[in-house]
């Protein structure tokens, strides 16, 4: 695993490019910086800088290399690299409140955007007008969308929201698209159809993830708990109570295997093997070694010097982030076989972790 600083401003959001040379982050306010990879080092290569509201979302894709960003100013743009430079394209989302996260299609012909307007845009480009139109999934939505993620079809859409609630939607939209098949969620899907509705998720919907499969989808809520409902087993739904922090993003790594993370500042890895079968396996973070132990007597002193202060500071985690994590992301490999997975956290640091599937997962 790796570990690299992009300053001291938290990290709200990330987006990889297709082959990880570069990374798209947003530090906490209403610009996104692109990093490239040279050597050891991530040198800044571009700023994003249309947004007038913090950057809430950023996704990008791989094939048609376009980014999409949204904020807290209701708007999202589309981004498309042109002579060398990045040229946004507005969006017509049509929200009265922020935007709070955004997430392409699997095969990048839209993409989707929750909103604290208790609705969820899907956008696509209409080539007549030459622009970027939306239409609206408001069906029994009582509060902010916090999280989106797209099934493999590219039809279905989960949602996690402050309402305590996770739905699955239809966002067919017959103008850009052939009518999809039936899955294991439900055979008619048009637009805006909800396919699942979990009430009582415990707390706020910090995130979904579907597998890869897309015939079970996982989430974690504020109350410390991991979900899996498993459309195969009749949409049953088995809650793991955990004694940890609210974990914030949640990753599926192959079909059994689900990486969650949070407020504890290091990755969990759980594993499914049907209804009821939900378990813990491991904490993937190794701990850090102590600063105080690797400098010497003068450089100790000169520390406590620049703050200032004669006491020790105590408040040094060890581990790798210092702060919590706000967001999951796949480096390398498929969502059916993750090898790497990055995160990003309050601390302004992004960790780079290997995967192994352990035999406690495999047994």
């Amino acid at each position: 695993m790796s570990l690299y600083s992009f300053g001291l401003e938290p990290l709200s959001c990330h987006a990889w490019n297709k082959d990880r040379t570069q990374i798209a982050i947003s530090p906490n306010n209403n610009d996104v910086h692109i990093y490239q990879k040279k050597g050891k080092e991530w040198v800044k290569i571009h700023e994003l800088t249309e947004h007038s509201g913090r950057i809430t979302g950023i996704d990008w894709a791989p094939e048609s290399n376009r980014i999409v960003t949204c904020a807290s100013d209701r708007n999202a743009y589309v981004w498309t690299l042109k002579d060398g430079l990045w040229k946004p394209t507005l969006v017509l989302v049509r929200i009265n409140r922020a935007a709070t996260c955004v997430k392409w299609s699997p095969l990048e012909n839209k993409f989707a955007l929750g909103s604290g307007a208790k609705l969820i845009s899907v956008c696509y480009f209409e080539k007549e007008n030459d622009w970027w139109l939306s239409k609206h999934i408001k069906k029994s939505i009582c509060s902010t969308v916090l999280n989106l993620d797209w099934h493999p079809n590219n039809v279905l859409l989960a949602a996690g929201s402050a309402d305590f609630h996770c739905r699955i939607f239809s966002a067919y939209i017959k103008d850009i698209e052939e009518k999809p098949g039936p899955t294991a969620w439900g055979a008619k899907m048009p637009f805006g159809e909800m396919l699942l509705e979990k009430r009582d998720c415990g707390g706020w919907v910090h995130d979904v993830c579907f597998s890869p499969s897309g015939d079970r989808l996982a989430w974690v809520s504020h109350n410390s708990s991991i979900s899996v409902v498993d459309a195969a087993q009749g949409k049953e739904v088995t809650r793991l109570n955990t004694v940890y922090l609210p974990l914030l993003s949640v990753l599926y790594v192959n079909e059994t295997e689900i990486v969650g993370a949070g407020h504890d500042c290091y990755p969990y890895q759980f594993s499914y093997a049907g209804p009821d079968k939900l378990q813990f396996v491991k904490k993937l973070d190794i701990p850090k070694q102590s600063s105080k132990s690797s400098v010497s007597a003068m450089q100790h002193f000169r520390k406590l010097d620049k703050k200032a202060t004669a006491e020790e500071d105590d408040n040094e985690l060890f581990t790798l982030h210092q702060n919590s994590i706000t967001q999951l992301c796949i480096v390398e490999g498929e969502k059916a076989k993750v090898n790497k997975f990055s995160s990003v956290g309050l601390d302004g640091a992004m960790v780079v972790w290997d995967f192994k599937v352990s035999s406690a997962s495999t047994g």
